[in-house]
């Protein structure tokens, strides 16, 4: 499995790039030798998002590849480990998040790597009381034994309020 570093100027110049992953470990997308349509890695936050819902920190875990990195909207802390992703998604998923995306910005790099940046919105129930979160995203994800896994998640409350 390739490593992968993307500065800040390579995210800018390569258009805004996000990945999300599957509600099952990871999505196939059809056409294993074939690069993926726009639609296809837009398609992976759904399956992402649909794991939310299940309530199951592993679950949403295996949509990120053993060497991914998270940079999350509600933590401090970098999650460079399995371990740590899950524990910020059993965090997380308390306030049981259903996310919206508000602008996504692809960018298919090859047959085996895409990018997806952007905007979304998350729906949050904390302490029973209903709030949404407004942040950026991006999604770098890399397709490996055939399935689609994030590599890279960052994500980011927005700096200024509407």
């Amino acid at each position: 499995m390739r490593k992968h570093f993307i500065g800040a100027a390579g995210l800018a110049g390569a258009t805004a790039l996000l990945v999300g992953c599957s509600s099952a470990p990871a999505q196939t997308v059809t056409g294993s030798a074939e690069r993926p349509t726009t639609e296809q890695v837009r398609a992976l936050f759904a399956d992402w998002n649909a794991s939310l819902a299940t309530g199951d920190a592993q679950k949403v875990a295996d949509h990120y590849a053993p060497n991914a990195v998270l940079l999350p909207t509600v933590s401090n802390q970098v999650r460079s480990t399995r371990a740590e992703i899950v524990d910020y998604f059993e965090h997380f998923l308390q306030n049981k998040p259903s996310g919206t995306i508000l602008d996504s910005h692809v960018a298919v790099l090859d047959d085996d790597d895409a990018i997806d940046a952007g905007t979304y919105r998350f729906a949050l129930t904390k302490d029973g009381t209903p709030t949404t979160v407004d942040a950026r995203y991006t999604f770098v994800y890399e397709k490996v034994d055939g399935k689609w896994l994030i590599v890279n998640h960052h994500s980011s409350a927005m700096p200024e309020q509407a």
